[in-house]
Formats: C-alpha cells, structure tokens, sequence
C-alpha cells in the first residue's frame, strides 16, 4: 500500500504560487469583462431596439445552455481559423468573460426589474434628474438585490477557470498536473490543489460577507 508523501511537493511551492496568481488573475480579469458585458448588455434589453434585445437574449441562451468547455475551445481552436489568433490566457479570460458576462446579463436585468416603477416616478415628480434618479433611487437597491447572485456566480467563475488548463494556460490546475507528471503523487498533488482552491473560495466569501454587511447595512422595508 503506498504511503502518502508530501514532502515531495515543498520543492514545486513556487511553481503552486505562480499558478494559483495566475488563477486570480484571470478570474479577476474574466470578472471585470463580464460584468461591464453584464451591465452593458441588462441597459440594453431594457431600453434598446427590438433586434438588439433578440440578439441579446440569444446571447444570453446560447452561452447559458452549452458547456463552457465548447465555448474555451471555440476561442482558442475555432476563432483562429478566422484570423483571431491569441494566447492560451487571452482565450480563457474571452471565454470566461463571456460565460460570466451571460450570467451577468440576467442578475443585473432581474436587480433592476426588481425596482418598482412607483419609486422612479416618484424621483422624477421630485424633479430630479435621470442620473439621479438611477444614482439614489435606482442603484442602491438594486446593487443590494444582485449582490448575492453576483457574488455567487463570482466564486463559480474562480473555480470554473480550472477549464483553462485544457488550452494549457498556466493557471492552479494546469500547475497541479504539471506537478503530478514529475512527482506521480498524484492524491497528494490534488488533495493540495484542492486544499488551495477551498482556502481561495472561503477567502472570497468572508470577504463579500464583510462587503456586503458594511455596504448594505440599511434595513429593508417589507
């Protein structure tokens, strides 16, 4: 029976910090370009042109009903053929933005129907304008509505970039198989990648956790 080992793996600690950077870094940059799709495109289903809306909300369907796994190899073996080549890191964070730019769509769309149309009226008998009817009767709200979709889908992309490592892009999982080719320990290698991804995981929701009790500490009016 073999013996667990994990000494073996102190050598490649490097190697296991380079790769879980390499994780937030492109979850963090995934994030930012499908929440600026997100919002961009919930402004543009409520407010914009009929064919605009359709394309959208195919948009939103195709992405939300195929495997993100087809989508990461469209961009990086499909989207050459074309003319688009680019990076193994530059295609994941395409890929991902718009897997989470998708998902965006919806929970910014839901926080800002979830607006009674009273309360804007309201705002503009008062006489103010329509950026601050939307800054101080429409944003507060609806940010303290989506806040807990969107940082639950924000945790499911940090995990989901474990997909990048099927282009090769050097990020914690990709690092991990790296490690286990050279070690053959396998159990040890991922009960340790696993062990980062859990620490990186409850990090982020202790985090939102104090955000969102700092930032939302209004009662809500039932």
């Amino acid at each position: 029976m073999q013996t667990l080992n994990f000494q073996q793996l102190w050598r490649y600690q490097d190697q296991l910090i380079d790769g879980t950077l390499h994780t937030l870094l492109l979850t963090l940059v995934a994030a930012v370009l499908g929440t600026a799709i997100g919002v961009a495109a919930a402004a543009a289903v409520r407010s914009g042109p009929r064919p605009v809306r359709w394309a959208i909300r195919g948009y939103v369907e195709l992405i939300r009903n195929t495997p993100s796994l087809i989508q990461l190899f469209v961009v990086f073996f499909v989207l050459p053929g074309f003319g688009l080549r680019m990076g193994a890191f530059e295609a994941a964070s395409i890929a991902l933005g718009l897997y989470f730019g998708a998902y965006c769509t919806e929970i910014v769309r839901a926080g800002l129907d979830a607006i009674p149309g009273s309360q804007v009226e309201a705002g503009q008998c008062l006489g103010l304008t329509r950026w601050q009817v939307f800054r101080y009767i429409v944003l507060p709200p609806a940010l303290r509505s989506v806040y807990p979709a969107f940082t639950s889908q924000f945790v499911l992309l940090l995990l989901g970039t474990s997909l990048a490592s099927q282009i090769s892009a050097e990020e914690l999982f990709h690092t991990g198989g790296f490690i286990e080719t050279r070690t053959y320990r396998s159990f040890e290698v991922y009960a340790v990648i696993c062990g980062i991804y859990f620490a990186l995981v409850m990090t982020f929701k202790l985090l939102f956790a104090a955000v969102g009790h700092l930032a939302f500490r209004w009662p809500v009016r039932r």
